[in-house]
This record gives C-alpha cells, sequence and structure tokens, in this order.
C-alpha cells in the first residue's frame, strides 16, 4: 500500500512507497505535514459519530473504564467556581479549541506558499476576505440557512465562525508580526479579553460575574445580536478575541514547525512549550475559571497547551518515527475536514445503516446500538476515504 502524494490543492505529485513517511510535498517546497492532517482528523473524530460509537459500547458492555471515559465526552455545563482548577473541563472540550488550533497550525505554511507563487499581501488580504465570508455563510448553513426561515437564523453560532474570526486576526497577526510580536500580541489579547470580563460588568451585576446568564460576553451577544442569539450560554462576538488567540497560538505552532530546527528541537520546544501553558492556564483559572463557554483566557492558555502535546505527539511519531499507518484513518478525515464536519448535517449516515441493521436489534438489545452506529460512522469514513482516493478535497 501506498499513500498518495499530494500538494495543498490535491493534485497527486508522487507516490510514496509503503513504509516510508507520508510527508506531502508543495510546490513551494515547504512541507504540509501529514501529522497536522492526522491531528485534526482525530479532533474530528469525537463529533462525527464515533463518540457516539463509545457511549453504546460503554453502555453495552458495562467496562468501567468505558464508562468513565464516555462520562467525558460531554461538555461540562459551566465551571463549578473559582480555585477548582480544571474541575470544571472534560476532554470532549478539546475538540473545538484543537479545531481552532490546527487551523492556526496550517497558516504559516499556506502563506509560504502563496507569497513563493509571487503573490502580494494586497491578493492575500483579498483570499482572507473570501476565506472570512465563506466559512461564515458556511457556519450559518449549519444553522438552517436553507431553510430560509430568516427570524429564526442564528448568524453567529458555530465553529466555522469562531475560526472564521480567528483566522482572520491570526492571519493578520502572522502577516504583520514576528514571531514575537504575535506572542506578545496573543498575550495582549487574553489581559484585554480578560479586564473586560473582570472590570466591565453587565447591566445591574458587579464586576467581575462569571455566570451563565450575567457575563459582559452573553450580554454584549444579547444586545447586538437580538433575536439571532442562538439561545444558550455560549458566546461569539466578544470571545472572537479567544478565538484569535486560540488560531494564533497554533500560527506560531507552525512556524515553529517550519524553522529548520532539528525535529528534535521541534519536539522539545513544543512540549515545552505546552506544559508552561497547561501551568499557566491552572494559575489563571485560579482567579479566573476555566470556561469553554465563554473560551475564557484561562480556557486559552489551558486548551492550548493541550494542543501542543499532542501536536507534539502526533509530529514526533508521525514525522520523526515514520509511523503513519495507525494515523491513516485520522488522515482521511483530516484531509476533508469541511467536508467532515458538514456531512453529518445534511446526510443521515443513521438512516442508512438502519437500512441494513435494523432488524437486528430485538436478537442485540444493548449491542444493537453498538453495531448501528459503528456501521453509520463506518459508511461516514468509507464516503471521505472515496473522496481521497479520488484526490478530491474542498478547501476553503
Amino acid at each position: 500500500m501506498s499513500l498518495p502524494r499530494t500538494d495543498p490543492a490535491g493534485r497527486e505529485t508522487a507516490e510514496i512507497p509503503a513504509g516510508t513517511m507520508p510527508l506531502c510535498a508543495v510546490n513551494a517546497g515547504s512541507p504540509r505535514l501529514v501529522s497536522l492532517d492526522a491531528l485534526r482528523g482525530f479532533t474530528m473524530i469525537w463529533i462525527t459519530g464515533f463518540e457516539q460509537v463509545v457511549k453504546a459500547l460503554a453502555a453495552a458492555s458495562g467496562v468501567s473504564f468505558l464508562k468513565k471515559f464516555s462520562d467525558q465526552l460531554w461538555h461540562n455545563p459551566w465551571t463549578p467556581g473559582l480555585g477548582r482548577l480544571a474541575a470544571g473541563f472534560h476532554c470532549y472540550d478539546m475538540v473545538m479549541p484543537l479545531f481552532l488550533f490546527c487551523a492556526g497550525t496550517s497558516l504559516p505554511f499556506s502563506f509560504a506558499k502563496r507569497l513563493a507563487r509571487g503573490e502580494g499581501k494586497r491578493k492575500i488580504y483579498a483570499h482572507l476576505a473570501k476565506r472570512f465570508a465563506l466559512l461564515f455563510v458556511l457556519g450559518m448553513a449549519m444553522d438552517n440557512l436553507f431553510a430560509f426561515d430568516f427570524a429564526h437564523l442564528h448568524f453567529f453560532s458555530d465553529t466555522l465562525q469562531a475560526i472564521a474570526c480567528g483566522y482572520l486576526i491570526a492571519a493578520l497577526l502572522l502577516l504583520h508580526l514576528r514571531a514575537r510580536g504575535q506572542a506578545a500580541a496573543v498575550a495582549g489579547l487574553l489581559l484585554g479579553y480578560w479586564a473586560l470580563l473582570t472590570f466591565i460588568p453587565a447591566p445591574g451585576q458587579p464586576h467581575g460575574v462569571l455566570t451563565p446568564d450575567a457575563n459582559l460576553a452573553i450580554y454584549l451577544d444579547k444586545i447586538l445580536l437580538g433575536r439571532h442569539q442562538d439561545g444558550t450560554y455560549y458566546t461569539w462576538i466578544l470571545t472572537s478575541l479567544g478565538f484569535g488567540s486560540t488560531v494564533a497560538l497554533g500560527a506560531l505552532a507552525g512556524q515553529w514547525l517550519q524553522s529548520s530546527h532539528a525535529p528534535t528541537r521541534k519536539i522539545l520546544g513544543l512540549w515545552a512549550a505546552g506544559v508552561a501553558l497547561v501551568v499557566a492556564g491552572l494559575v489563571w483559572s485560579l482567579s479566573s475559571p476555566i470556561i469553554k463557554y465563554i473560551w475564557s483566557s484561562s480556557f486559552v492558555l489551558f486548551s492550548g497547551g493541550i494542543c501542543l502535546l499532542l501536536l507534539a505527539a502526533f509530529y514526533l511519531v508521525i514525522d520523526a518515527w515514520g509511523l503513519w499507518r495507525w494515523a491513516f484513518v485520522f488522515v482521511v478525515i483530516g484531509a476533508n475536514s469541511i467536508v467532515a464536519y458538514m456531512a453529518g448535517r445534511f446526510i443521515n449516515f443513521k438512516a442508512i445503516a438502519a437500512n441494513f441493521v435494523g432488524g437486528t436489534e430485538h436478537w442485540l438489545g444493548l449491542w444493537y446500538a453498538v453495531l448501528h452506529l459503528a456501521l453509520a460512522f463506518a459508511l461516514f469514513w468509507l464516503m471521505l476515504y472515496g473522496l481521497y482516493r479520488k484526490k478530491t478535497f474542498v478547501r476553503v
């Protein structure tokens, strides 16, 4: 078996023999890291049906480890107060930060390719505007845009729109600042966002209040979005400062991987930075809790640190050691992340799977859910594999 060597547009350039590391070349000579596609795919597997398989398997088998792990596959309702470190953080809360982080990590490679083609900043700005608009519209599509019920449409309530805002902020930082300047800008964004939430109260509330329905971020969303606010405790407009910080952390990691340093140094650097951010996030959480719903500054640091540690692990195993076969299932998903993210919204894989195994429910009991959901996920993956084999990659 061999993996196709492709450029970022999905065009095959060569074949990589089995047993070698599938590092995808780009025209500019800057490598597209398969470890990044694998990490992106690993991220998305938990929101595209596999997490339901794990939950069903835990319920059917009764295995204690699976039960404990399945309990982590839910978003924590809210951080239970200060001084609890990461008590309100679940593994499932890492999915969205990883998605944003990976979008940032690919930025330096994308820009390097564009600059090598001779594109000026004006053309890059046009690309940024186009990508921002497309991601924002696709986010609305995930919220029934094509139902044409505009009175109930939530304009800003999807991960793709968070990526759009974060991408725009991080891209501008990348275009105009060196790495140290970008890091300083991220620190400024996080401190500024923290100060706004801490010292500017929502009307009628004391300053520093961070409850689900009483904080500056949710107040601004309700005022500015009005009836188009999604009715949840998630915040988006002011929180874009945090989204931008997460994507920018990914961009800094991408620049580090893009450097000429030896792989060992790159891995150690990612691990050191990851540990430092996790510790910083935990320390900050003592006064400003880790809350995914408002993307608090401590959440950005804590989740960003975990993203760096995971990127280091994937880069070590896949790119440094050349062990990539185990990650192929992830690569297929990560290489078509937009399609993977949106497919479940428009294709009912569960209904399709039920046509094949629906008659076995009365025989299998609880194990029917495992079979049904596993088949639905397999159909989803096979669809993406078909696109991968045909070298059809949807880019925004």
